[in-house]
């Protein structure tokens, strides 16, 4: 999977006319760099100034979905800080049927009836390496509410999940 990060997390002004823009950038740099048609990518939504019209993040969103999606990837969101949109709004005013909620997102800002297909998760001391210096994430995936799941790319041979 891929993910698109936002100009800014700390307070950017998104617009119909940007969601085109980045997905239309999004969807063109998968096909670079050989993803399949049907992998997920992800578009990131999060650091939206404050006081921003609810509408124009759903322009945003929509329009980016509406680039990546008519070039065969499935479409999704990553709802991080500040978001600006309300569980309720997340799942009806989009398109997305797929979503990835941050590590500081709560249950109660889960996209509304459907909920996360991902969620990220802090690593624990386990699971860093001594002295290499990388930063990671961890993401956990399971079914949605509505039993539904991300698509991703794996190596031939990869073994199946439960």
């Amino acid at each position: 999977m891929l993910v698109q990060y936002v100009e800014s997390e700390g307070a950017w002004t998104p617009s119909a006319t940007k969601g085109t823009k980045n997905g239309s950038v999004a969807a063109a740099e998968a096909e670079k760099l050989g993803v399949p048609w049907g992998v997920t990518v992800w578009c990131d939504l999060e650091g939206v100034a404050p006081g921003t019209p609810a509408q124009k993040v759903i322009d945003y969103c929509n329009q980016w979905h509406a680039a990546v999606s008519s070039a065969g990837y499935a479409a999704g969101v990553y709802v991080g800080y500040h978001a600006g949109l309300s569980p309720k709004q997340l799942y009806r005013a989009l398109r997305f049927t797929h979503y990835w909620g941050a590590y500081n997102l709560n249950a109660d800002q889960y996209p509304a009836v459907r909920g996360l297909q991902m969620k990220q998760i802090r690593p624990a001391r386990k699971d860093v390496v001594p002295n290499f210096g990388i930063d990671f994430q961890i993401d956990k995936i399971s079914a949605d509410a509505l039993g539904g799941r991300p698509t991703l790319l794996a190596l031939e041979g990869w073994p199946e999940l439960p």
